[in-house]
């Protein structure tokens, strides 16, 4: 036994009694493999970063906005500095006002009756094919009929056909009723939009709760009201999403205008900016290269415009149905 209490070891213990647990800073913690702070989980919010990722949406976006910043370069020269200079920068002179000017005056504003024809087209065809997407959507989703799952497989069937395959059966028709060659030819085609029925049947299903509607009707509500009044307010972001799809769709439209319409007075904008690029390549044509750049940029600006103020209710249309509650 030890008699001199200095000459004891810490560790050293009395025989019989139990060893005094070290304190917790003198530990040593297991042995991991890991040197430093350990990092945090990541999570869906807060994502691991991707070079590879990063690379390739960059690659993306420059794939997609090249073309809009050579538009735009481009429309500020003028027919010898278009042809002479680098397309991916500025001639010597700033042309664009002089451009936009002669755009809007030439072959005695042609352009500006063209820009009014595809309004009419945007207004009738994509306004007409939007309202009856939300009405039928509405009415597939709430109503139980018979024949609906048919309904459902023809719709379904009409999104995979494409546009192009049905171009001739609908000039022979549209002949054979003597409507080819005016705006009824390319209004009527447009007001049928399977994908946006479709889209607005989905949305309607995810957006209106059928409990909603049966208290509006409890209440004495009829079936128009509950449709204004309780189930279109709740479909506006669908509404808008359909609509800037078929204003898109009808507003960008050549295929069917070029073969339903002949006369010039009623071309839309798509059609006439290629009979303005067509001139080069005719007899005695003069080339108009300049102008027609500057018209499609005139072309684009209100679609990017649309787009940049309705963006929130587009994505949140396109978002619906994706959050199970």
């Amino acid at each position: 036994m030890i008699t001199n209490p200095t000459d004891a070891s810490p560790h050293t213990v009395e025989p019989g009694a139990r060893p005094a647990p070290e304190p917790a800073a003198s530990r040593k913690a297991p042995a991991t493999g890991r040197t430093g702070p350990r990092r945090a989980a990541r999570t869906p919010l807060d994502p691991r970063r991707s070079i590879p990722l990063t690379v390739l949406a960059g690659l993306v976006l420059v794939y997609t906005m090249l073309p809009l910043v050579w538009l735009v370069i481009n429309a500020t020269k003028d027919q010898e500095s278009l042809l002479g200079s680098f397309g991916l920068w500025f001639g010597e002179d700033f042309q664009l006002w002089d451009n936009i000017a002669r755009t809007l005056s030439y072959d005695d504003g042609a352009f500006v009756r063209w820009t009014l024809n595809t309004l009419l087209y945007v207004a009738a065809g994509a306004g007409g094919a939007t309202l009856l997407a939300v009405l039928g959507g509405y009415a597939l989703a709430v109503y139980e009929f018979p024949g609906r799952r048919a309904v459902f497989a023809v719709v379904i069937g009409a999104v995979a056909v494409p546009g192009t395959a049905l171009a001739v059966p609908t000039f022979l028709m549209f002949s054979g009723m003597g409507l080819a060659d005016t705006p009824w030819a390319v209004i009527i085609p447009s007001l049928v939009s399977p994908f946006g029925l479709y889209l607005m049947w989905v949305f309607t299903a995810e957006a209106v709760p059928v409990e909603l509607l049966e208290a509006a009707r409890i209440d004495g509500a009829g079936e128009l009201r509950v449709f204004f009044r309780v189930a279109l307010p709740l479909l506006m972001p669908g509404t808008v999403t359909v609509l800037l799809f078929t204003m898109v769709a009808t507003w960008n439209n050549y295929f069917l205008p070029l073969i339903m319409i002949k006369d010039p007075d009623w071309y839309p904008l798509s059609l006439g900016l290629n009979a303005w690029s067509a001139q080069a390549r005719t007899a005695g044509g003069e080339p108009v290269f300049d102008l027609v750049i500057t018209g499609s940029l005139l072309t684009v600006a209100p679609i990017v415009v649309i787009f940049l103020l309705l963006q929130r209710h587009w994505q949140s249309g396109l978002a619906a149905g994706s959050v199970k509650e």
